[in-house]
């Protein structure tokens, strides 16, 4: 199959090299004038959890293939588009008239309705996942991260279509399993919204990594006060108990251990290590109270913490750069 990367960003990299190693034609669409200052090559230093659950470390340098214009006319059968959620919008708005014959797999973080979201693409074209990886280009311009064995993939309560089944068999070729959802709106909404729970001490502590059980037990105990949040935008909890077991586990079980995962299982250590965007982190925040704004949700914890995410000059998300991702 012939894949287009859009972006230069971790994920982009990292599923790039492990697609390209299955098989796969892969390529790069950047920004004009980047393929020159990013090189030849990506430098990789990826802890690569398909087959063993602790990881295998591979460091390589990378060879890729860049271009910077994209035709309706081109010939690429799937397009991965995976960037920053507020920097979606930009991105899918300029990719929507270059989308041609391909699939479309939106492989991103999202608050907004993925109606909403896919406006922009054919409604028959597009596929839903998320990736089961993460990390982060350091100064030096490594791409340092991991891979984790499993991608989610699901659909908006309906049955796969040919070209989603088509791109699930593409992740499967290459070593990973898929963790499917019917309900992918709703698990959407929940992982936003647990991501924003775990930025309140990531983002307080100022850094992602060596959280203690008090740290997580903060964490846990703000993602719960969320999932009124998620109610309120109408997801079913009861349809996705199983992805808010950590979260609605007695607090005596599930602190304890998700700190122990997060600071010696070396897959999530690695991911929390790397990541390098900052505002990122920020931005999810931010959305995530504005959102509990708009609907009237009480988020205590979530508001409290917004001296660490609040905006500023030096906060401001800039326009869209494929190169984070």
């Amino acid at each position: 199959m012939k894949i287009l990367m859009f972006g230069r960003g971790v994920i982009g990299a990292a599923y790039g090299w492990a697609l390209e190693r299955a098989g796969h034609h892969v390529e790069f669409y950047v920004r004009p004038g980047r393929a020159a200052a990013y090189g030849e090559a990506i430098d990789l230093d990826l802890l690569d959890a398909r087959r063993r659950p602790w990881g295998k470390r591979v460091t390589e340098r990378w060879p890729v293939r860049y271009r910077e214009s994209l035709e309706p006319d081109h010939d690429f059968d799937l397009i991965v588009l995976s960037v920053q959620h507020y920097a979606f919008p930009e991105a899918a708005a300029f990719l929507g008239p270059r989308v041609g014959g391909a699939t479309v797999l939106v492989f991103n973080n999202l608050l907004v309705e993925p109606s909403t979201a896919a406006e922009h693409f054919p409604a028959d074209q597009v596929a839903w996942g998320f990736p089961g990886a993460g990390g982060g280009f350091g100064d030096d311009g490594v791409l340092r991260g991991a891979l984790l064995p499993v991608v989610f993939a699901g659909t908006l309560d309906q049955p796969p279509t040919e070209r989603e089944r088509a791109v699930r068999q593409v992740f499967r070729q290459a070593g990973f399993r898929i963790r499917e959802t019917s309900d992918f709106r709703g698990w959407l909404s929940i992982h936003f919204a647990q991501n924003a729970g775990l930025h309140t001490q990531s983002l307080k502590q100022g850094s992602l990594s060596g959280w203690t059980t008090g740290a997580v037990r903060e964490a846990i105990l703000a993602t719960r006060e969320l999932l009124p949040l998620v109610e309120a935008r109408g997801v079913d909890l009861r349809r996705h108990r199983s992805d808010l077991l950590p979260f609605t586990a007695p607090l005596w079980l599930a602190a304890p251990a998700l700190a122990w995962l997060f600071r010696y299982f070396p897959p999530a250590r690695r991911v929390m290590e790397a990541h390098a965007n900052p505002e990122e982190l920020r931005a999810i925040c931010r959305d995530t109270l504005a959102e509990a704004h708009r609907l009237g949700v009480a988020v205590p914890r979530l508001a409290a913490a917004e001296p660490y995410f609040a905006r500023s000059p030096d906060t401001e998300p800039g326009r869209w750069r494929p190169a984070l991702g």
